[in-house]
This record gives C-alpha cells, structure tokens and sequence, in this order.
C-alpha cells in the first residue's frame, strides 16, 4: 500500500524537478536572448569590443576630468559582492555628520563644493551626499551632473556648453512619463566625454 502511494509521488516530483528546473528556465532563457538580448546579458557596455561596464551597476569615477557618481556604501565602494546601503536611519547622528570612520552627509557636502568649487550655500543634491540602498546605483540626478560641469569642462579644457549639452542628451526621463526621477548614467556620460574629447583633437 505505501510502495503504490509513494511511486507516484517519485514520478510527479521528477516531472515537476524536470518541467521547473530544466524546461522553464531554457524556454524563458530563449525567449530573453531573442526578444532582449542585450538586457538579458546584463547589459553590458564595450568599447573597441571591450567590456568595460554595464549599465546597471555604478562604477568609482575620481579623475577630476570625469562625472563622479553618487556615494556608495557596498564594501570599498561600489562591490557587487557587498551590495548594501548603510543602514542608517534619516535621524541617525552618525549618518549626518559623520564620524573618523564615515563620511556623513555633512562631510559629503562640504567635500562635494569643494571638489566642485562651488559656494559654500550651494545646495547640494540628495544624490550627491546619501548612498543609495544597493551601493550600485549607476545614475546620478541631472542637477548633480550640472554642478559637476564646470569642473569638468576646465579638467579637459573644454567649453563647459558642449559638457552641459551632453548631460542633456544623456538624461533619462520619467519611465513611461510616471515612474521614478529623471537620471543620468555615469559611465555613458564619462565614455561619451571621451568621444567629445577624440573628436575636438
């Protein structure tokens, strides 16, 4: 009795293993290489056949020559391995000013005019001075990629009007006109600077 109730249970969960594990996954993996293959591939970004990022996860900028992306708390800066935010609170003491072993907003914001040279009662954009909550966060607010500008333009000696015309045709709006804040991916902004940069030589 019990060898005549447990055969079926054995084939049905082969079945199920077999249509779950092997079947479902081949066929929406198919379906994505053929109807979006380069999100389905992580959408990666190449130059000269060359990956050099993607899209989806920010990358550490600090030449002074490149847009720098928002803050980030994932290991040493943006690990995939680490992904995390802080964890911190909007009253948290530590997240506001900062500590010797954390850069607070307070500390962000001052480092960020300097960098910049801008006024000491510029307002800083929240992006510019909070991680976001994967510490990958590959976009920055079209305010933000503005401020950083002039810096910019004077590191590569070009006219500050063609940078500011980049950030315009790089920014992204609202997901269908509703859904989230205009945006700017940095590393299509930096690898489109360099092309600026190849075609004024």
């Amino acid at each position: 009795m019990m060898l005549s109730q447990i055969a079926p249970a054995i084939r049905l969960t082969v079945l199920l293993a077999i249509a779950t594990g092997i079947i479902f996954p081949f066929v929406i993996t198919a379906i994505a290489q053929l109807m979006l293959p380069h999100q389905s591939n992580g959408s990666l970004i190449a130059v000269n056949q060359q990956t050099v990022g993607s899209e989806l996860l920010g990358q550490l900028f600090v030449k002074p020559e490149y847009f720098h992306g928002r803050p980030s708390a994932a290991g040493s800066g943006y690990s995939g391995e680490s992904s995390s935010g802080t964890n911190y609170g909007p009253t948290s003491k530590k997240l506001i000013l900062g500590d010797a072993s954390f850069a607070g907003v307070k500390q962000l914001a001052e480092n960020y005019r300097k960098e910049n040279n801008l006024e000491t009662d510029i307002l800083v954009p929240v992006d510019a001075v909070t991680r976001s909550s994967s510490g990958l966060d590959p976009d920055i607010s079209p305010q933000n990629a503005f401020l950083q500008s002039e810096r910019v333009a004077q590191a590569r000696g070009i006219n500050s009007n063609a940078v500011n015309e980049l950030i315009k045709r790089h920014t992204n709006n609202r997901d269908l006109g509703l859904f989230g804040q205009p945006r700017v991916n940095v590393l299509q902004l930096n690898l489109a600077l360099d092309s600026l940069k190849q075609t004024k030589q």
